[in-house]
Order: C-alpha cells, then structure tokens, then sequence
C-alpha cells in the first residue's frame, strides 16, 4: 500500500468520522426536545390530574349523575364536573357579574397563563407579567 492510498483512506474515514458526529449532534438536539416537551407535558398532567381530583372532591359533595356506576373512574369525573357546570342546583347560587375575573384569577394562581399571548399554557416560570397586568385590571 503506497502513501497516496493511505492519505485517500484517511481523507474518506475523516469524512465519515465527520458525517457521523453531525448526524450524532442532530440526534442529541432532537432528544433534547423531546425530553423538554415529555417534561413540560408530564408539569401539565400531573397539574391537570390534580385539578380534576379537586373537582372530583368538589363534584362529590354535590349531586351524582344517574349513570355513574356504568362509567369508567375517570370519565365518571369528568361527566360529574361536566353536569354539575351546565345544570346549577337548587342550593348553588346564580353566579354574579365579575364571576368571571375569579375564575381566572383562580386559574393563575393553579399555575396557568390568563393573557392572551399564552392562555391556557402552563406557567413553568413564575409570574407572567402580561397575566399580572390583567388581572389587575
């Protein structure tokens, strides 16, 4: 084997040394994505889980729907936060005008965004100075 061939070789292993890390890096940013989206999505399931556990707690207290033993547990949750949201009971007091700025100022401090550039989002960061600004309205 003569010089030039060694040299050829290295070029053509150095350039798939080369292709391999490039590959390898967008492979390392496309698992950091992923893992910040599951750990973002994981904050917001397990908030979302303990919301409706308090609703859950909350819907007890109040009347069951009739069908509820034919559900499974977690859409018998769902259904009994449902109904009891679109038909008020009889000891439930009509809500009042302005009802609505508590319930959002309820939903901030659950820990998601109420401003118009993020609503619904889970607030991973601490306050949200556009939230703040409307809830202060």
């Amino acid at each position: 084997m003569d010089n030039q061939d060694l040299f050829v070789q290295m070029d053509e292993l150095e350039g798939r040394v080369g292709s391999v890390h490039a590959e390898l890096g967008l492979l390392k940013q496309h698992m950091k994505r992923l893992l910040e989206e599951n750990k973002r999505l994981s904050m917001e399931n397990h908030q979302l889980r303990k919301l409706l556990r308090q609703g859950s707690v909350f819907m007890d207290t109040m009347q069951e729907p009739a069908a509820a033993d034919e559900l499974p547990e977690q859409e018998d949750a769902v259904v009994r936060l449902e109904s009891a949201q679109t038909v008020p009971s009889e000891n439930e007091p009509v809500p009042v005008i302005g009802g609505g700025h508590d319930n959002l100022a309820r939903l901030y401090h659950e820990g998601f965004h109420i401003c118009n550039v993020y609503y619904g989002h889970l607030r991973t960061e601490g306050d949200c100075l556009f939230c703040l600004s409307f809830l202060n309205k």
